[in-house]
């Protein structure tokens, strides 16, 4: 048996502007500060080497923390599709895949997001258990990412966040 249990996590998303925009912003630390992991005013770090192979970093400072989210692109192809690994390494060594998928739709675009999210198991857990923890994990990290959505589409439709942190 192994260690971790993976669940997959699936959102659609429209935007009313070009998916070239919308794909800046997973790019651009510019933007990324603003949305992705973080808020512009609680984020210590954003940057990255967008290329495949190329890593991003961005360290969120929060209730007197340093939060830090690593990873590394695997496929870039703009502007229809992202493919990078996410892991934050304070809680887990295991990584996860997101692949951001952009297509243009009559009125803007439209962003299909997946995460394979990887759920480390606790010794002697049961299949109740691991079920359970695979569940808490994909509601966790959809609320998570439905809030920073929320975000990046008033980045991408106004260029401004008014949540600030």
């Amino acid at each position: 048996m192994n260690n971790y249990s993976t669940t997959t996590l699936k959102m659609t998303r429209n935007f009313d502007v070009a998916p070239e925009r919308v794909f800046d912003a997973w790019l651009n630390p510019e933007m990324m500060r603003k949305w992705l992991f973080t808020l512009e005013g609680t984020n210590k770090v954003a940057q990255n080497n967008p290329q495949v192979g190329g890593t991003w970093e961005i360290i969120d400072h929060r209730g007197g923390k340093d939060y830090r989210a690593i990873g590394e692109y695997l496929e870039i192809d703009p502007p229809t599709k992202l493919v990078f690994t996410f892991k934050m390494p304070q809680f887990s060594e295991l990584e996860d895949t997101i692949t951001v998928e952009l297509k243009e739709i009559q009125q803007g675009c439209e962003m299909t997001f997946s995460q394979n999210i990887n759920v480390p198991h606790e010794e002697k857990w049961s299949e109740a258990d691991i079920e359970k923890a695979l569940g808490e994990s994909h509601d966790e990290t959809e609320h998570g990412w439905n809030l920073m959505f929320m975000g990046l589409k008033e980045l991408v439709e106004t260029g401004e966040i008014s949540y600030k942190g």
